[in-house]
């Protein structure tokens, strides 16, 4: 699957993307995977032994979430934050919660903790 800027949107299962130990939870992290097809970019936010993954993209805007590298949640910890316009969404199902975009939803990116590891599912 292509994203409108090229970028690919969905990798294989079975990437390993780090140790879950270097992604502890209240954190959030992002990830480029250059793939045969393309590069893609997501994150992965870490929520207690959970972790959840989204293609780093806006619904409202098209643009990467995070300005800043790794920049993801909002000063408390509770949403995910797009750092251009302020929209707020949900960690755990990555609707949007508050701002231009409200209702809309974050792309999914399957991941999961398996072994230690955050792979891709």
């Amino acid at each position: 699957m292509t994203a409108r800027d090229g970028r690919i949107a969905a990798t294989p299962p079975g990437v390993r993307l780090c140790l879950a130990s270097d992604l502890p939870a209240g954190h959030a992290r992002n990830f480029v995977l250059q793939m045969r097809a393309g590069r893609f970019h997501g994150f992965v936010v870490r929520t207690g032994e959970q972790a959840s993954g989204y293609v780093d993209c806006c619904p409202h805007a098209g643009l990467p979430l995070a300005q800043k590298l790794d920049d993801y949640l909002t000063p408390d910890g509770r949403h995910i934050r797009c750092s251009w316009h302020g929209a707020l969404f949900d960690k755990d199902n990555g609707r949007c919660v508050g701002g231009p975009c409200a209702g809309q939803i974050l792309t999914p990116w399957p991941v999961e903790i398996k072994d230690g590891w955050i792979v891709t599912a």
